[in-house]
């Protein structure tokens, strides 16, 4: 009932929603903020949120009263989920400044420099997710960013709250949708415009994001969530079950592939879903999800991680008997877990790993968010006269070829 053969190209037809269906939603969205300011937003949060609001930002006494909403276990489970986070994503920093003296006199480098302002959209809806407020933000904190801005939706869960607090957030704001997106791309009255904005959410969030690039830069199209599996017959169906059942109950247009070259897995992991969804608390959910979801039989492993290089999911579960061996065929993934107890919900807590990821094949181009996302890179050229006195004639050349007499003779002046 709940498990179906799939085909690759079905899976990557299905995955790639059209966001052209809301472009022009979108598009009236992003003009009412760009014309009308602070006043489209309190108008439209009333609209699509449904409440009246007395000021965007969220005010400080706000977060530090959500404390006492929260429990000290869960305090000190974001706690130590910071630190994990911080403590993975320090290791990816570069050098602020390398030199490196390519010949005499000829010294290139890179000057790396974390951007001024940032925003991050956390979603709200169906569930808190004080886990991306982390994941988002972090990783901004580490690369160095001064300014990080956050919009999330109303009414705003007292732990997405104290997560904001716990990450050392600038500025938040009770904003959703693609108005928040425009806000902080376009800015208005209260919310000044950020250099880049990052964070998952709903198709509308993400076409807003797609049509404002021009005014600031975006991580990636971050859709609706997926796994894909690989696992071969040593696998254990329970597992299996209780990964795709977990991707499952994220959202209805969530969706979980299973590439195995065995049939009596596929159909086991089939019957343990039945029976582990029956008690599931978001049943209806998972079981949206599950229309969405299925598995391909592959003749052979080395077939089966073709199959998934062409899926390019958001999560990729190994699960074979030699799973370093299966990970060295795969090319594209955003976040990989390996081996039968690494289930996805370490990354997406606590291992440390970030959880902000392209979905419905962007993998193939993209990278998972990471500190990167939120440096650019100045490259460096120092040349003295005798470094200058080697390649001058190349320059000129070159130079003269393409018709730029000024640039050859800013060269030949200083040979002189």
């Amino acid at each position: 009932m709940f498990w179906q053969p799939l085909s690759v190209e079905s899976w990557i037809g299905m995955r790639r929603g059209s966001l052209s269906d809301v472009k022009d939603s979108v598009n009236t969205i992003i003009e009412d903020v760009r014309v009308n300011g602070d006043k489209a937003l309190f108008s439209l949060t009333e609209k699509f949120d449904h409440q009246k609001l007395s000021s965007l930002e969220i005010p400080p006494e706000e977060i530090d009263a959500a404390y006492d909403q929260v429990s000290p276990e869960l305090v000190q489970a974001l706690i130590e989920a910071e630190a994990r986070i911080t403590q993975f994503h320090e290791l990816q920093k570069s050098k602020t400044l390398w030199l490196e003296e390519m010949e005499p006199g000829i010294t290139l480098g890179v000057k790396t420099t974390p951007l001024d302002r940032i925003g991050a959209y956390i979603p709200g809806g169906r569930a808190a997710y004080p886990s991306t407020v982390l994941m988002t933000t972090v990783a901004a904190r580490v690369a160095g960013v001064p300014e990080i801005v956050v919009c999330t939706p109303p009414k705003v869960n007292p732990l997405t709250l104290v997560a904001l607090d716990i990450a050392g957030v600038d500025e938040a704001y009770q904003l959703g949708g693609a108005q928040a997106i425009a806000a902080m791309a376009l800015g208005t009255e209260t919310i000044r415009p950020v250099q880049k904005i990052v964070g998952p959410g709903n198709v509308f969030v993400t076409q807003a994001k797609m049509m404002l690039r021009e005014y600031a830069d975006i991580d990636f199209p971050a859709g609706p969530s997926e796994i894909g599996i690989i696992a071969d017959a040593s696998a254990e169906p329970r597992y299996i079950a209780a990964d795709v059942l977990a991707q499952a109950e994220h959202d209805p247009n969530a969706a979980c592939v299973l590439v195995t070259d065995s049939k009596k897995l596929a159909a086991e992991v089939g019957e343990e879903i039945a029976v582990q969804i029956a008690d599931a608390p978001r049943r209806d959910i998972m079981e949206k999800a599950l229309a969405h979801s299925g598995y391909v039989i592959a003749e052979s492993m080395e077939d089966a991680t073709d199959l998934m290089n062409r899926i390019a999911p958001e999560h990729l579960s190994i699960q074979t008997v030699d799973a370093l061996s299966t990970l060295s065929g795969i090319r594209h993934a955003g976040s990989i877990f390996i081996g039968p107890y690494t289930p996805v919900a370490c990354g997406d807590y606590a291992s440390g790993t970030n959880h902000v990821l392209p979905t419905a094949g962007y993998a193939k181009s993209y990278s998972a968010l990471d500190v990167n996302h939120f440096m650019k890179r100045s490259q460096v050229q120092m040349v003295t006269r005798e470094g200058l006195e080697s390649i001058g004639d190349v320059i000129e050349a070159l130079a003269t070829a393409e018709g730029l007499a000024a640039h050859a003779n800013s060269v030949r002046l200083r040979r002189e």
